[in-house]
C-alpha cells in the first residue's frame, strides 16, 4: 500500500510557474545590480551570491518540511548566482555565449544523469531527503546559469533582441504546456525542460526592463526593477498559499 509523504518542494501548479518566472527575472536584475550598477564585477558578485546560495540551501535542507519562504529565497539565490556566474564565464573568461551554453548544458545533463543513477529518479516529488535535495539544488543552479547564457545568446548574438527572445522562449514554453496536456511524454522530462526555459525567459525579460531605450529596453533602474519583482513575488506567496508536492513510496 502506497503511503503519501510530502516532499520539501512545492507542488507544480500555475502559481509555481508564475513565481519561477518572477524569480528568474529578479535574478537577472539583482545580479546585474551588484556586478554592474554597483560595479563589483562578475567574480566578486558571484562570490557573494554563491555564499548566499550555500546558506540558503543549508537552510532548506535543515528545514523539516516545505516552507514557501525558504524555498523561494533559495530559488532567487540560484538565479542571482546563475546570472553573475554565466556572465563571468561568457564574458570574463572569454568563452562566449555559445561556449558557455555548451559547457553549462553538459554540466546540467551530467548532474541529472548522476542524480538518476544514484537515486533512481529525478522527479521533483522525490525530493524529501538530504541527498535528493543536494542533487536538486545543484541541478537547479546549473539550469539557472545555463538559462542566463542561453538568453543572452539569443537576444544579443543571434540578434533577436530582448522582446524577440522573450517571444521565442515564451513560445517554447507554450509548446511544452501543450505537450503536457495532449501527449504522453514523461512529465518529469517536460518539467525539467520547462524549468530550464523559464530561466532564459526571465533573463531577457530582466534585460528588457533595465536596458536603455536605444538598446530595446524600458530603461528601469536595476534596483527599482528588482524591488518591483521582489514585491510581486512576496505578494504571490502571501495571496496564493502553496502546498508541498506529494510523493508515493
Amino acid at each position: 500500500m502506497d503511503k503519501q509523504t510530502a516532499a520539501k518542494v512545492p507542488a507544480v501548479t500555475l502559481v509555481f510557474w508564475v513565481l519561477k518566472i518572477f524569480a528568474t527575472t529578479l535574478g537577472e536584475t539583482a545580479g546585474d545590480t551588484l556586478s554592474m550598477t554597483l560595479q563589483l564585477g562578475y567574480l566578486a558578485a558571484t562570490g557573494i551570491f554563491a555564499a548566499v546560495f550555500a546558506a540558503a540551501v543549508a537552510g532548506q535542507i535543515a528545514a523539516r518540511r516545505f516552507h514557501p519562504w525558504v524555498y523561494w529565497a533559495t530559488i532567487v539565490a540560484t538565479t542571482t548566482v546563475g546570472t553573475t556566474l554565466a556572465d563571468f564565464a561568457t564574458r570574463s573568461l572569454g568563452i562566449g555565449y555559445a561556449g558557455g551554453s555548451a559547457l553549462l548544458l553538459t554540466l546540467l545533463l551530467a548532474s541529472l544523469a548522476t542524480w538518476y543513477r544514484v537515486l533512481g529518479t529525478v522527479a521533483v516529488e522525490s525530493v524529501s531527503t538530504p541527498a535528493a535535495e543536494i542533487y536538486y539544488w545543484v541541478t537547479i543552479m546549473f539550469s539557472q546559469t545555463l538559462g542566463t547564457a542561453l538568453g543572452d545568446w539569443t537576444a544579443d548574438s543571434a540578434g533577436f533582441g530582448y522582446g524577440g527572445a522573450a517571444i521565442i522562449f515564451g513560445g517554447l514554453l507554450a509548446l511544452i504546456a501543450a505537450a503536457y496536456w495532449w501527449t504522453t511524454i514523461s512529465r518529469t522530462a517536460l518539467f525539467w525542460a520547462a524549468f530550464v526555459l523559464t530561466r532564459p525567459l526571465g533573463a531577457v525579460l530582466g534585460d528588457l526592463l533595465d536596458k536603455p531605450v536605444e538598446k530595446g529596453g524600458f530603461a528601469f533602474s536595476r534596483p527599482l526593477a528588482s524591488a518591483l519583482l521582489l514585491g510581486a513575488m512576496v505578494l504571490c506567496v502571501i495571496v496564493f498559499p502553496q502546498r508541498a508536492a506529494a510523493r508515493s513510496h
